[in-house]
């Protein structure tokens, strides 16, 4: 009987493992590989501050789940997990609905081996107003969204100056991490496009961007010295930085800091942290307490060793006390480790244990620079900025498409990326 290989998630982990199962595996029939996701579409989560900027259109970067796998050797299907029967090893997928009215009933489907991939959401801390007053960034939807309102208030504010009106764009966002912080660049940078466009009143003496960051500092995970070139360089920019003054209530104006400080915003973004979905810590698994769920050095979960879990939402330690960090580079190792488990268990072979290697970190300043490191071993580490930078963190995302291609239709997907580069408006006004 050919065994079952059900994966629930197609973020930058799930699908990765779909495809070089589907290659490997699928297209031999040697095993059955289903990929499980509530979206039909899949874009790279690193990217979704550059789709919430307009500095990059969803649509061209977004990849068909059904498309995907006809090409790699999965069956994708449609649907969100609801419970888990452990028992006699089946998913049930709760019913798809439109407008109320149900397309698809209630669904089971068995598995041999299962993979939780289901990746992580924002993190409100519990803080009031923040659900109701603040934009995430966890999805696509989302970040169209957000960049939906972004064009409506670039048109307003454009219009109001014409009019005499002298007024300013002011946006907040709160969390100092790698998210905040390239979100904060590529707004600056969207905004000195527009004259290109025909806003010609909106520039960035009427931008207010501000960051707000708990701790005191930028990027508390990335070396001191280069988080305050960061710093510096935000700052350059327009960009007004708060540092040690957490947020500790929003409210339809903005946000209130902890000194009682209101900053007033037209747009208000919440990137302060993430924990995996609530739903997991439903499932009958070992969780912790941000429902991440426990699994071992093989990525099975503590309690089941027929369910895996990979990415953000599994809690994989690293010591006695830390954990593999919520990095898209972590979620590629954890799937390029458990596909080759999952070859090495068909040929009879046993699976190794995963090690997580830090390759470093990289953060994005838009089109103005890009600082970080490079990790060559864990004592040798090497610290890059400006072009070798970019190029290392644009390289990143090619690594995540290679996985899911192969690197001869990479090489194909940069040149038509290129060639929408060059016919392309450069921010999208729609």
């Amino acid at each position: 009987m050919t065994e079952r290989i059900v994966i629930v998630g197609g973020g930058a982990g799930g699908l990765e493992l779909a495809s070089q199962l589907g290659k490997n595996l699928g297209k031999t029939d040697k095993a059955e590989i289903l990929l499980i996701d509530r979206d039909s579409t899949h874009v790279w989560k690193p990217l979704f501050h550059e789709v919430a900027s307009g500095a990059l259109d969803s649509s061209l970067a977004e990849l068909d789940y059904r498309g995907q796998g006809a090409r790699s050797g999965f069956e994708f299907v449609l649907g969100t997990l609801d419970s888990i029967d452990r028992e006699n090893k089946r998913v049930c997928l709760a019913p798809i609905t439109d407008d109320g009215e149900q397309i698809l009933a209630e669904r089971h489907l068995s598995y041999d081996k299962l993979v939780i991939a289901v990746g992580s959401v924002t993190n409100d801390l519990g803080i009031e107003g923040i659900a109701e007053h603040c934009f995430y960034l966890d999805s696509t939807t989302q970040a169209d969204h957000f960049h939906q309102e972004l064009l409506n208030e670039f048109l307003r504010v454009n219009q109001a100056i014409k009019n005499g009106d002298e007024q300013s764009l002011d946006i907040t966002i709160s969390g100092g991490g790698a998210t905040g912080v390239e979100l904060a660049a590529e707004l600056v940078h969207s905004v000195s496009l527009l004259n290109v466009y025909g806003l010609d009143q909106l520039d960035p003496e009427h931008l207010n961007v501000t960051l707000v960051e708990a701790t005191p500092r930028l990027l508390p995970g990335l070396q001191k010295s280069l988080a305050e070139r960061v710093h510096k360089k935000l700052e350059s920019l327009g960009v007004t930085v708060i540092t040690d003054n957490p947020v500790v209530k929003a409210n339809d104006k903005g946000l209130v800091l902890k000194d009682e400080t209101q900053l007033s915003a037209n747009l208000t973004v919440w990137a302060a942290g993430v924990r995996a979905p609530e739903f997991l810590s439903e499932l009958g698994l070992e969780t912790r307490k941000n429902h991440q769920i426990l699994v071992n050095e093989y990525l099975q979960s503590t309690v089941d060793s027929s369910i895996y879990a990979l990415g953000d939402c599994a809690a994989c330690p690293l010591d006695d006390e830390n954990f593999v960090p919520p990095r898209a580079q972590a979620a590629h190792q954890m799937a390029d480790a458990l596909q080759r488990n999952f070859i090495r268990q068909h040929k009879g072979k046993e699976a190794k244990a995963f090690e997580y290697n830090d390759r470093g970190s990289l953060i994005s300043l838009s089109r103005y620079t890009a600082v970080g490191k490079l990790m060559r071993s864990k004592s040798l580490s090497l610290s890059v900025e400006g072009k070798l930078a970019q190029y290392a963190y644009a390289s990143l995302y090619r690594m995540h498409q290679q996985a899911l291609f192969g690197w001869w239709k990479t090489l194909l997907v940069i040149a038509v990326d290129k060639l929408n580069h060059a016919v392309k408006p450069r921010l999208k006004l729609h």
